[in-house]
Parts: C-alpha cells; structure tokens; sequence
C-alpha cells in the first residue's frame, strides 16, 4: 500500500513539473521555426497519407480496401506502414526540435526509459500539431485497423520525440507501450542501425521467440498496438529522431489497465493524464491475442 502511494504521489508531482515547464516555455522559449506551431495543414503531410484518411472516412471504406493503400510489414502481428509527413515538415521539425534542444530551457524525460527527447505537450505542440493529427486523420484509419483495440474511439495521446546519437542514447530494451495503439515516425536524420524489432503482444509467453526486424524510412509511420513487444537496435552512425504517439481508448482502458491488465483504480491528473476517464464511454472489446 505504501509503494502504491508513493508512486500515486511520483506521479502527481511529475505532472506539476511538467506543467510548470510548459508554462516557462511558452513565456520565453523563443522559435526557431514558427511555421510549425501553426494548425496541421494538409501540406504537411504525405499524400500517400491524405488519400489513406480520406479513403478510411468515406462511407464505402473496408478494411480489405485500405490494406490495398498501407504496406502491411505483419499480417500476423498486424503491423503496417504509411507515409505520414512530407520531406520539408519533417526537416522544419527537427530544426525546431534541435533549437529548442540546443536552449536553455528546462526539458522534461520523454518517459522512463529514453533520456533524450522532447515531450510535444510541453513544448506546445499538442494542440496545433497532435490533436488534429489524431482526430482528422487517425482516428478512422486506426477505426478499420484496430477495432477491437479502440481504434474507432481513440480519445487522447501521448506524444514525445526520442534521440538516439553516440554517446547518448543507443538502443531501447524491449517493452510495451502505455497505448492502445501507437504511431512511430521516423523524422530523421542521417543514420544506420536502430532498426525496431518486433515480438508478439506481452501477455503471450513465447512472445520474442522470433522477433521481427523493421528499418525505419524517414517521413514515414510505423503503426502498431501498444501490447506488442518491440524494441530498438543499437544505432551504429549518425542521429536518430522519431516521433512516438500513444494513442488512448478510455473505452478500453477504463475497463483494464494495459500496463497491469487489472481493473483501474483512478486518481484525478491534469490534462490527458494517462488517458483514462470517469465518464464511462461506449465499451469495446479489448485486444485478441496473436
């Protein structure tokens, strides 16, 4: 009991400090690239990406028909890729990232196992950026490919950017993610190794057995669901900077906690929080395992 508070009490104060930083930034971080902090235009993105959204939004869209416009890496692990952003969005975010990287301003640990990163919400992205990437675009492509994981009441996130360079961090050990579904984009920049490998959902006791290796393209998006078991490589040259989205269905998670697979027991957060509500949203069934 006194761990669970502890814990409780860790997590109330990182979210204080989170939003102390935000409020810091926002009054004297100085952009390097404003551009990006304007509402998500549709030049932003990849037109691969556009014609997958607008074809999951039509009246007559099927799961078959989309598989026919996404690559699908794993039909067992259902794993697919599509191109998300354009060259020039990619290149104007990193540039925004390493200035803000490069500044004096007070950065906040991605999440607990990367050292490097940005936390987007912090830096004032969620809103113009996030948001409207997961509610125009996402949300009914995830609605087709993952319906029995949420996908089609995806009602919160959370995004952050991770670095991977020598002499920082080099590899991610293997672990699931705080997601029903998750978005990983690879921005950028010059780099080899750092490949993601990919096992089975964790609750599946032979789940790295035969782990599959998937090399990342710039601009273009890894989509998976959060229980699948994956890692990353160790990076052997260059930099490596990816876009992580944790994409959150309250509708699944008020039901079973996808970190500990009980009942959740709720505490009230700022914002998001970790993606869980008090209302009680239409319920959908969770994840099958293969």
């Amino acid at each position: 009991m006194v761990e669970l508070e502890q814990e409780v009490e860790r997590r109330r104060r990182l979210g204080l400090e989170s939003a102390t930083r935000k409020a810091l930034i926002a009054s004297s971080y100085r952009l390097a690239r404003p551009e990006v902090y304007d509402s998500l235009q549709d030049a932003a993105l990849a037109p691969e990406f556009l014609a997958v959204a607008e074809y999951s939004a039509s009246p007559s869209a099927d799961l078959k028909g989309l598989l026919q416009r996404l690559e699908t890496v794993s039909e067992e692990k259902r794993i697919y890729r599509v191109p998300v952003f354009t060259a020039p969005f990619c290149q104007a975010l990193l540039e925004e990232l390493e200035h803000f990287e490069q500044s004096d301003m007070p950065k906040g640990r991605p999440n607990t196992m990367n050292n490097y990163g940005v936390l987007l919400h912090e830096l004032g992205l969620d809103e113009p950026l996030v948001t409207p990437l997961r509610e125009r675009f996402l949300q009914p492509l995830m609605a087709l490919l993952y319906p029995d994981c949420g996908g089609g009441q995806l009602d919160s996130h959370r995004a952050f950017v991770v670095k991977y360079a020598l002499g920082q961090d080099l590899e991610l050990g293997c672990h699931y993610d705080n997601a029903e579904l998750t978005l990983n984009v690879a921005l950028g920049k010059v780099f080899t190794g750092g490949a993601l490998y990919f096992g089975g959902l964790f609750q599946a006791p032979t789940a790295l057995t035969e782990p599959l290796e998937v090399e990342h393209m710039v601009g273009q998006g890894i989509l998976h669901r959060g229980g699948q078991l994956h890692g990353a490589r160790p990076l052997v040259t260059g930099e490596r900077w990816n876009l992580v989205i944790w994409l959150r269905a309250s509708a699944v998670r008020n039901r079973l906690c996808p970190m500990c697979c009980r009942e959740p027991d709720l505490v009230d957060d700022e914002g998001f929080g970790d993606g869980f509500t008090r209302e009680e949203p239409a319920t959908v069934d969770v994840c099958a395992l293969t």
